[in-house]
């Protein structure tokens, strides 16, 4: 089995991991904290010059028409430097609109594909104990939305989202233009930084077309795994080579940190946690770009990147003692990107039980060798 990048991919991961290293150093990170801005709109802007923004939408779009595994390599740079930017939101949304909505809503895609429009979007509903708080009826044939969305990324700063609605208590993706007038936005931000705002929706009418059809909503979730997982390898791998370097740097009794025992095997132990999670997170994203049904796979995934962002953030913060919470320091920026990361997946204890309700129901496993992969339904 041959487990190396192509070189296409390793010119992707060489470019974004210069573009995120070159804008965001401590410097620039500190200076974000302080301002006002939403995202980091030069770092945004490098992205759409190139084209960073469009990889995963389909050439007939004006995108990159690239798979999982070249975003993956993107969002694990980004992940690594905290880059400000909603990259993965943007470009998912786009490219699902691209496979799934009507051709009058093509022009979104396009629209993203060339930075000119910004998307986001939600799919918390999901996972969150509340559930689905957004639930169209059928109206003047269209649709009726009523209902509330909590902390929608950019939702101010974007100009439309797919978010989950309950049709008939089953969940559906819906295009959303968020400049209608029947949307109260309250605006907040996430302790990591991203800007964010509660929706309240009250009567928005919405064409047939843009409720996207049941089979989107399977196409998009495994994907939107993948991308939160990738950035949590990032933002893991930084902590680990970050902490690293400290208990190699900080003495204490006339020797290194890193030499006492006790932390040798803390660290250890976030190496073991970051490569189970990359191992899955790759197994996930070759799947997925070979057109493979991943529907465990993405569970565990998704189990694996909340289990592995909080182990070592807690150990990293745990060997750097007292300066790792000091916010003149950049270490608590990573451990706020992590547990942020692993509450948009919905945490381990939801992943874990989502994964067990699938392995109830289904007795033939993608990993069981003597079945064919087209039987891992």
């Amino acid at each position: 089995m041959d487990f190396e990048f192509t070189e296409d991919q390793r010119a992707i991961a060489e470019m974004a991991g210069s573009v995120f290293a070159d804008y965001c150093t401590d410097d620039r990170l500190r200076q974000f904290d302080t301002c006002e801005q939403a995202y980091m709109q030069p770092l945004w802007q490098l992205c759409v010059e190139t084209g960073l923004q469009a990889l995963a939408i389909p050439e007939a779009q004006g995108g990159s028409g690239l798979g999982m595994t070249e975003l993956m390599l993107v969002l694990q740079a980004q992940g690594g430097a905290l880059g400000q930017v909603p990259l993965w939101r943007h470009q998912l949304a786009a490219a699902t609109l691209a496979q799934f909505a009507q051709a009058s809503l093509s022009s979104w895609a396009v629209e993203a594909a060339t930075g000119r429009a910004l998307l986001t979007l939600d799919l918390s509903g999901l996972h969150t104990a509340r559930g689905m708080r957004l639930h169209a009826r059928a109206a003047d044939g269209g649709w009726r939305i009523d209902g509330q969305v909590g902390a929608l990324a950019l939702a101010e700063q974007s100009q439309a989202a797919l978010l989950l609605v309950s049709v008939d208590g089953q969940p559906r993706l819906a295009l959303i233009e968020l400049a209608n007038a029947a949307i109260k936005p309250v605006a907040g931000r996430m302790t990591h930084g991203e800007a964010i705002a509660d929706l309240h929706i009250d009567g928005l009418l919405i064409g047939a077309e843009h409720l996207l059809p049941a089979a989107a909503l399977d196409w998009l979730e495994p994907r939107a795994i993948a991308a939160l997982a990738a950035l949590q390898l990032g933002v893991s791998s930084e902590q680990i080579r970050r902490t690293v370097e400290y208990v190699t740097e900080r003495r204490q009794f006339e020797r290194s940190i890193g030499s006492f025992q006790a932390v040798q095997m803390s660290m250890a132990n976030a190496h073991i946690a970051l490569e189970a999670l990359r191992s899955t997170l790759w197994q996930l994203c070759y799947r997925l770009d070979a057109g493979l049904p991943a529907p465990s796979e993405a569970l565990a995934t998704a189990w694996q990147a909340c289990e592995a962002g909080h182990l070592i953030g807690h150990n990293a913060q745990h060997v750097h003692g007292g300066i790792g919470v000091d916010l003149t320091y950049p270490m608590h920026r990573f451990l706020y990107w992590s547990r942020a990361l692993g509450c948009a997946l919905g945490g381990s204890a939801a992943c874990l039980e989502r994964l067990g309700d699938w392995l109830s129901h289904n007795d033939k496993l993608g990993w069981k060798y003597d079945l064919a992969e087209h039987q891992a339904l």
